[in-house]
Protein backbone atom coordinates (compact mmCIF):
# COMPACT_ATOMS: atom_id res chain seq x y z
CA UNK A 1 0.00 0.00 0.00
CA UNK A 2 1.10 3.62 -0.44
CA UNK A 3 0.11 7.04 0.61
CA UNK A 4 -1.42 7.76 -3.15
CA UNK A 5 -3.78 4.97 -2.66
CA UNK A 6 -5.72 6.52 -0.02
CA UNK A 7 -5.66 10.30 -1.28
CA UNK A 8 -8.41 11.36 -3.90
CA UNK A 9 -8.22 14.27 -6.10
CA UNK A 10 -10.05 16.80 -4.44
CA UNK A 11 -7.35 19.33 -2.99
CA UNK A 12 -8.47 20.16 0.79
CA UNK A 13 -10.17 23.87 1.76
CA UNK A 14 -9.05 24.34 5.41
CA UNK A 15 -7.37 27.58 5.94
CA UNK A 16 -2.96 27.49 5.73
CA UNK A 17 -1.73 25.87 8.96
CA UNK A 18 -4.71 24.32 9.89
CA UNK A 19 -4.20 21.52 12.46
CA UNK A 20 -6.68 19.10 10.14
CA UNK A 21 -3.72 18.69 7.83
CA UNK A 22 -1.36 17.37 10.37
CA UNK A 23 -4.46 14.91 10.89
CA UNK A 24 -5.14 13.73 7.61
CA UNK A 25 -1.75 12.95 7.37
CA UNK A 26 -1.21 10.93 10.26
CA UNK A 27 -4.51 9.03 9.28
CA UNK A 28 -3.27 8.11 5.56
CA UNK A 29 0.16 7.10 7.00
CA UNK A 30 -1.52 5.53 9.85
CA UNK A 31 -3.60 3.21 7.21
CA UNK A 32 -0.29 2.52 5.00
CA UNK A 33 1.24 1.31 7.76
CA UNK A 34 -1.50 -0.97 8.44
CA UNK A 35 -1.66 -2.52 4.80
CA UNK A 36 -5.28 -1.95 4.79
CA UNK A 37 -6.85 -1.71 1.43
CA UNK A 38 -8.69 0.96 1.05
CA UNK A 39 -12.10 -1.46 0.66
CA UNK A 40 -10.99 -2.83 4.32
CA UNK A 41 -11.75 0.71 5.83
CA UNK A 42 -14.96 2.48 6.59
CA UNK A 43 -14.84 6.13 7.83
CA UNK A 44 -17.66 8.07 9.03
CA UNK A 45 -17.08 12.15 9.49
CA UNK A 46 -18.99 14.80 11.40
CA UNK A 47 -20.04 17.71 10.19
CA UNK A 48 -17.53 20.87 10.40
CA UNK A 49 -13.97 21.49 9.20
CA UNK A 50 -13.37 18.19 10.09
CA UNK A 51 -16.12 16.39 8.62
CA UNK A 52 -14.60 17.75 5.26
CA UNK A 53 -11.96 15.03 5.64
CA UNK A 54 -14.95 12.91 3.76
CA UNK A 55 -13.60 13.83 0.65
CA UNK A 56 -9.90 13.81 0.96
CA UNK A 57 -9.58 9.97 2.22
CA UNK A 58 -10.05 7.02 -0.79
CA UNK A 59 -12.36 4.68 1.84
CA UNK A 60 -15.88 4.13 1.56
CA UNK A 61 -16.79 7.00 3.68
CA UNK A 62 -20.39 8.35 5.36
CA UNK A 63 -20.63 11.98 5.67
CA UNK A 64 -23.02 12.26 9.12
CA UNK A 65 -25.58 14.73 10.92
CA UNK A 66 -23.73 16.91 13.51
CA UNK A 67 -23.05 15.37 16.11
CA UNK A 68 -24.23 12.13 15.07
CA UNK A 69 -21.31 10.34 13.88
CA UNK A 70 -20.86 7.67 16.37
CA UNK A 71 -24.54 5.58 15.64
CA UNK A 72 -23.73 4.77 12.08
CA UNK A 73 -19.96 3.90 13.00
CA UNK A 74 -20.63 1.84 15.39
CA UNK A 75 -23.61 -0.12 12.78
CA UNK A 76 -21.50 -0.14 10.47
CA UNK A 77 -19.10 -2.45 12.26
CA UNK A 78 -22.06 -4.60 13.94
CA UNK A 79 -23.18 -5.12 10.49
CA UNK A 80 -19.66 -5.98 9.29
CA UNK A 81 -16.88 -6.63 11.68
CA UNK A 82 -14.09 -7.26 8.67
CA UNK A 83 -13.79 -3.37 8.25
CA UNK A 84 -11.61 -1.35 10.49
CA UNK A 85 -14.13 1.66 11.61
CA UNK A 86 -13.15 5.36 12.16
CA UNK A 87 -15.05 8.16 13.21
CA UNK A 88 -13.83 11.33 12.76
CA UNK A 89 -15.69 14.31 14.59
CA UNK A 90 -14.99 17.74 16.46
CA UNK A 91 -14.87 18.78 19.76
CA UNK A 92 -17.96 20.30 19.49
CA UNK A 93 -20.15 18.11 17.53
CA UNK A 94 -18.88 15.00 19.77
CA UNK A 95 -18.78 16.63 23.21
CA UNK A 96 -22.05 18.89 23.02
CA UNK A 97 -24.80 17.43 20.54
CA UNK A 98 -23.15 13.57 20.52
CA UNK A 99 -22.15 13.33 24.13
CA UNK A 100 -24.62 10.52 25.06
CA UNK A 101 -23.39 8.26 21.84
CA UNK A 102 -19.97 9.21 23.04
CA UNK A 103 -20.64 7.62 26.11
CA UNK A 104 -22.74 5.02 25.47
CA UNK A 105 -20.31 3.72 22.73
CA UNK A 106 -17.52 3.57 25.46
CA UNK A 107 -19.56 1.83 27.59
CA UNK A 108 -20.35 -0.46 25.31
CA UNK A 109 -16.46 -1.18 23.83
CA UNK A 110 -17.75 -0.96 20.05
CA UNK A 111 -15.33 -1.50 18.17
CA UNK A 112 -13.72 1.78 16.76
CA UNK A 113 -11.58 4.44 16.46
CA UNK A 114 -12.89 7.54 17.20
CA UNK A 115 -10.78 10.83 16.34
CA UNK A 116 -11.89 14.08 17.82
CA UNK A 117 -10.48 17.05 16.40
CA UNK A 118 -10.11 19.39 19.25
CA UNK A 119 -9.43 23.12 18.85
CA UNK A 120 -11.30 24.87 21.30
CA UNK A 121 -14.05 25.99 18.86
CA UNK A 122 -16.82 25.51 16.80
CA UNK A 123 -14.63 27.68 13.88
CA UNK A 124 -16.33 26.62 11.17
CA UNK A 125 -19.52 28.75 12.14
CA UNK A 126 -16.60 31.82 12.98
CA UNK A 127 -15.69 30.93 16.40
CA UNK A 128 -18.38 29.97 18.81
CA UNK A 129 -17.57 28.43 22.11
CA UNK A 130 -17.73 24.68 22.35
CA UNK A 131 -17.46 22.60 25.52
CA UNK A 132 -13.74 22.22 25.31
CA UNK A 133 -13.13 26.32 25.36
CA UNK A 134 -11.34 27.02 28.48
CA UNK A 135 -13.40 29.45 30.95
CA UNK A 136 -13.68 33.25 30.86
CA UNK A 137 -11.89 32.51 27.05
CA UNK A 138 -14.09 35.91 24.90
CA UNK A 139 -15.47 34.27 21.63
CA UNK A 140 -18.17 35.16 19.30
CA UNK A 141 -20.92 33.52 21.51
CA UNK A 142 -19.46 34.66 25.05
CA UNK A 143 -18.31 38.04 24.58
CA UNK A 144 -18.18 38.63 28.58
CA UNK A 145 -16.01 34.83 28.60
CA UNK A 146 -17.41 31.71 29.07
CA UNK A 147 -19.06 30.83 32.07
CA UNK A 148 -19.16 27.04 31.98
CA UNK A 149 -15.95 24.99 33.02
CA UNK A 150 -15.02 23.12 29.90
CA UNK A 151 -14.80 19.40 29.62
CA UNK A 152 -11.70 17.00 30.67
CA UNK A 153 -12.30 14.52 27.71
CA UNK A 154 -9.70 12.31 28.92
CA UNK A 155 -11.31 11.69 32.19
CA UNK A 156 -14.37 11.46 30.69
CA UNK A 157 -13.40 8.46 28.51
CA UNK A 158 -11.78 7.12 31.60
CA UNK A 159 -15.03 7.27 33.88
CA UNK A 160 -16.76 5.34 31.42
CA UNK A 161 -14.45 2.52 31.09
CA UNK A 162 -12.96 3.30 27.50
CA UNK A 163 -10.62 0.80 26.74
CA UNK A 164 -8.36 2.87 24.60
CA UNK A 165 -7.72 6.46 25.60
CA UNK A 166 -4.82 8.78 24.33
CA UNK A 167 -4.07 12.59 23.39
CA UNK A 168 -2.04 13.65 20.51
CA UNK A 169 -1.27 16.96 19.04
CA UNK A 170 -1.89 17.26 15.17
CA UNK A 171 1.42 19.10 14.42
CA UNK A 172 3.14 16.16 15.32
CA UNK A 173 2.58 14.09 12.58
CA UNK A 174 5.18 10.99 13.36
CA UNK A 175 3.82 10.39 17.05
CA UNK A 176 0.27 11.30 16.22
CA UNK A 177 0.83 8.39 12.99
CA UNK A 178 1.69 5.99 16.01
CA UNK A 179 -1.17 6.99 18.14
CA UNK A 180 -3.66 5.95 14.63
CA UNK A 181 -1.96 2.57 14.15
CA UNK A 182 -1.72 1.35 17.78
CA UNK A 183 -5.70 2.63 18.37
CA UNK A 184 -6.59 1.10 15.02
CA UNK A 185 -5.10 -2.18 16.02
CA UNK A 186 -6.84 -2.39 19.17
CA UNK A 187 -9.90 -4.45 19.42
CA UNK A 188 -12.60 -2.27 21.39
CA UNK A 189 -13.18 1.17 21.58
CA UNK A 190 -10.52 3.28 20.72
CA UNK A 191 -10.65 7.13 21.92
CA UNK A 192 -8.24 9.69 20.71
CA UNK A 193 -8.50 13.24 21.78
CA UNK A 194 -6.86 15.57 18.67
CA UNK A 195 -5.54 18.50 20.06
CA UNK A 196 -5.89 20.87 16.67
CA UNK A 197 -4.78 24.33 16.47
CA UNK A 198 -7.75 26.49 15.00
CA UNK A 199 -5.08 29.45 13.41
CA UNK A 200 -7.95 31.32 12.19
CA UNK A 201 -10.10 32.04 15.77
CA UNK A 202 -8.34 30.19 18.65
CA UNK A 203 -4.15 31.22 18.47
CA UNK A 204 -4.20 32.29 21.95
CA UNK A 205 -4.95 28.95 22.91
CA UNK A 206 -2.69 27.32 20.29
CA UNK A 207 -0.12 29.37 21.83
CA UNK A 208 -0.74 28.18 25.61
CA UNK A 209 -1.00 24.70 24.45
CA UNK A 210 1.90 24.46 22.33
CA UNK A 211 4.38 25.59 25.41
CA UNK A 212 2.43 22.73 27.52
CA UNK A 213 2.76 19.73 25.29
CA UNK A 214 4.96 17.03 25.62
CA UNK A 215 5.28 13.23 24.95
CA UNK A 216 4.72 10.93 27.94
CA UNK A 217 7.48 8.74 29.17
CA UNK A 218 5.51 5.94 29.18
CA UNK A 219 2.36 4.69 29.32
CA UNK A 220 0.04 4.65 32.83
CA UNK A 221 0.34 1.46 34.86
CA UNK A 222 -2.97 1.95 37.04
CA UNK A 223 -5.53 4.12 35.90
CA UNK A 224 -5.02 6.53 39.18
CA UNK A 225 -1.85 7.26 37.73
CA UNK A 226 -3.82 8.03 34.04
CA UNK A 227 -6.38 9.83 35.88
CA UNK A 228 -3.50 12.13 37.94
CA UNK A 229 -1.79 12.48 34.64
CA UNK A 230 -4.71 13.66 32.83
CA UNK A 231 -5.98 16.59 35.29
CA UNK A 232 -2.63 18.05 34.55
CA UNK A 233 -2.63 21.76 33.57
CA UNK A 234 0.72 22.99 33.53
CA UNK A 235 1.52 20.51 31.32
CA UNK A 236 -0.51 18.30 28.20
CA UNK A 237 1.03 14.76 27.55
CA UNK A 238 0.39 13.15 24.98
CA UNK A 239 0.66 9.51 24.15
CA UNK A 240 -1.59 6.29 25.36
CA UNK A 241 -2.85 6.96 28.59
CA UNK A 242 -4.90 3.94 28.92
CA UNK A 243 -5.04 0.32 27.56
CA UNK A 244 -6.90 -2.56 28.95
CA UNK A 245 -8.44 -5.79 26.73
CA UNK A 246 -12.39 -6.54 27.17
CA UNK A 247 -14.70 -8.17 24.37
CA UNK A 248 -15.88 -5.91 21.77
CA UNK A 249 -19.70 -4.91 21.81
CA UNK A 250 -20.47 -7.11 18.80
CA UNK A 251 -18.62 -10.18 20.11
CA UNK A 252 -20.82 -10.36 23.05
CA UNK A 253 -24.29 -9.92 20.90
CA UNK A 254 -25.73 -13.65 20.97
CA UNK A 255 -26.79 -12.80 17.40
CA UNK A 256 -23.11 -12.17 16.18
CA UNK A 257 -20.90 -14.06 18.40
CA UNK A 258 -20.29 -16.14 15.25
CA UNK A 259 -20.66 -14.07 12.30
CA UNK A 260 -21.16 -10.51 10.94
CA UNK A 261 -24.63 -9.20 10.06
CA UNK A 262 -23.92 -9.34 6.28
CA UNK A 263 -22.57 -12.90 6.20
CA UNK A 264 -26.23 -14.12 7.84
CA UNK A 265 -28.29 -15.79 5.58
CA UNK A 266 -31.70 -14.08 5.02
CA UNK A 267 -33.40 -15.93 2.12
CA UNK A 268 -35.69 -18.46 4.51
CA UNK A 269 -36.64 -15.37 6.41
CA UNK A 270 -40.55 -14.67 6.23
CA UNK A 271 -41.82 -11.90 7.85
CA UNK A 272 -45.15 -12.05 6.10
CA UNK A 273 -46.76 -13.16 9.73
CA UNK A 274 -45.35 -9.94 11.38
CA UNK A 275 -47.20 -7.84 8.70
CA UNK A 276 -50.70 -9.23 8.89
CA UNK A 277 -51.60 -6.77 11.55
CA UNK A 278 -50.58 -3.99 9.04
CA UNK A 279 -52.42 -5.50 6.21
Amino acid sequence: MTNEQYTTKITPTWCPGCGNFGILAALIQALTQLELSPQQVAIVTDVGCSGNMADFVNTGVLHALHGRALPPAAGIKLANHDLKVIAIIGDGGCYGEGMTHLISLMRGNHDITAIIHNNGLYSLTTGQAAPTTPKGQITKSTPEGVIEEPINPLTLALSNQATFIARGYSMNVPHFTELLVQAIKHAGFSFIDALQPCVTFNKKLLAEQEKKIQVLAQKPKTKQEAWQLAEQTDQLGIGIFWQEQRPAYHQEVATLKQQSLIKQPIDKINIAELLKEFI
